[in-house]
């Protein structure tokens, strides 16, 4: 290989690299605001494995495309190509950087999901979009009961009991872990908020204890990330994260109301359908009804 043809390629594989490393931090706003620890964690890693499939595929892209440009056969020439057998020392390159690049990739997401399973202080990630607490997260060493929440076809529903209150939204203070104790009535349902970048599944006859630390201040979208039936796509509520004063003032409103039926998409919806029914020759499953709880999250909020 001659001088210039290893500058070339010297260029293109520095350039790839360039490009690969803006890719990964361009990832960061493909994302939703982060509104916990463990997003910023996870975005990181997001990032760096966008890195590394961005230096990939421009990678093969590019040896594509100089293959055509530099190395194609002459015009008119239709012969064979040289009966080149097997290189070892290329297949054992080719071979050894996968092997390296899955284990590097395996040992970066294992020392993720390590560090979010500790109750320790994170340190944010300053972002353009959404900067995130400046100081380190501190998590109390005195925790409170968990929160208590309730999956079924198709609502959720908070109980907190040390005050007890019951709610069809979900408070939480800012900058405090927040614990959690899910249960599902009836099938499998998941517990994922985007803005958090969480997911557990729920899974029923199990009480799964989730934690995890909220330092956005915000309204906040909960989705059933499980097909749990017809109307799963309806099962979501509002999660509020807000200041500890607020979160206190909230909890005493809120145990300070009588308990009502919240509102229910699911049971709407399946009542509309009820009284235009097709019939698709097989069963629906009707929803639970509402939750009576002392406050009912309303779909008309907005949220991030």
């Amino acid at each position: 290989m001659n001088p210039r043809t290893i500058i070339r390629l010297t260029v293109l594989a520095i350039a790839d690299l360039l490009v690969s490393l803006w890719m990964g931090q361009q990832a960061y706003n493909w994302m939703p605001p982060q509104a916990s620890a463990e997003s910023m964690l996870v975005d990181n890693l997001f990032s760096f494995m966008t890195t590394i499939g961005s230096f990939i595929f421009f990678g093969v892209m590019g040896t594509l495309l100089y293959s055509i440009i530099y190395q194609r056969a002459p015009k008119y020439d239709s012969s064979d190509g040289p009966p080149i057998e097997g290189n070892i020392k290329l297949e054992v390159v080719w071979t050894a950087i996968p092997i390296l690049l899955v284990i590097w990739i395996a040992g970066f997401s294992y020392q993720t999901y390590d560090r979010m399973s500790i109750l320790g202080a994170i340190e944010p990630r300053a972002m353009g979009m959404a900067t995130a607490a400046a100081d380190t997260l501190a998590v109390e060493a005195v925790t409170p009961e968990p929160i208590e929440v309730y999956a079924r076809q198709w609502a959720w529903e908070f109980y907190y009991p040390e005050q007890d209150v019951r709610s069809t939204e979900l408070h939480l203070p800012i900058n405090e872990r927040a614990q959690l104790l899910l249960s599902s009535e009836d099938v499998l349902h998941g517990f994922f908020v985007p803005a958090f970048r969480i997911k557990q599944d729920v899974v029923p006859g199990r009480a799964i204890d989730f934690e995890f630390t909220p330092i956005r201040a915000g309204r906040y979208r909960l989705r059933d990330s499980e097909y749990s039936g017809t109307y799963f796509a309806a099962n979501q509520t509002n999660v509020v994260v807000e200041s500890a004063d607020a979160y206190q003032q909230w909890l005493a409103l809120a145990a300070a109301t009588p308990p009502t039926p919240a509102e229910n998409v699911a049971y709407e919806e399946f009542n509309r359908a009820t009284e235009n029914a097709v019939d698709l020759g097989w069963q629906t499953i009707k929803p639970a009804p509402a939750p009576v709880v002392n406050y009912a999250s309303s779909e008309e909020d907005s949220y991030e």
